[in-house]
């Protein structure tokens, strides 16, 4: 007696959009630039010195980076020193920004997610994925959210073979 047994995929078949949140993270190098190596013995900003150490900077060396700018020095630096290093290498560089590399992740996955066009995903049941090779800031999940809840029939994360609802319309 045989009979055929047909074997199915209920995951190809449930109509579940699988989404991953790091195709959003923009991919190129990321550097820093302490303002301390700047400084006068790493403590004082010292105009003239300051501005022949910015004038010397190779912007090629920032070329399609993505660049975060910080100071671990206890100095108070003038804001005008921030415009001057950035206006030296914003030509060469994909992003400038003010802070650690975390808060430069925090940006860059922000403006991805607010640029994406989600209206594919208009009225279909959405799986995020949970476990990603690159690191997600906890920030991008929520506002993943607030962009698909208003489009998505039903959005849940996790894995397809165990995943947690987050809601439904």
């Amino acid at each position: 007696m045989s009979e055929d047994f047909e074997i199915k995929n209920k995951v190809a078949d449930s109509g579940l959009v699988n989404f991953d949140l790091s195709v959003l993270v923009p991919k190129g190098r990321r550097i820093g630039i302490d303002l301390k190596d700047f400084l006068y013995e790493g403590l004082i900003l010292k105009e003239k010195d300051f501005r022949d150490k910015v004038s010397a900077i190779n912007t090629e060396d920032y070329a399609d980076c993505y660049v975060y700018i910080y100071n671990s020095a206890e100095a108070i630096v003038p804001l005008w020193a921030y415009f001057l290093l950035t206006a030296k290498i914003t030509d060469s560089a994909k992003k400038v920004v003010y802070g650690n590399r975390e808060d430069l992740e925090v940006l860059l996955i922000h403006n991805a997610i607010q640029t994406y066009d989600f209206s594919e995903m208009t009225d279909k049941r959405i799986l995020v994925k949970g476990c990603s090779d690159e690191n997600i800031p906890e920030n991008a999940y929520i506002e993943l959210v607030e962009q698909l809840k208003p489009i998505v029939k039903s959005l849940m994360f996790g894995e397809a073979c165990s995943n947690v609802p987050i809601f439904k319309k």
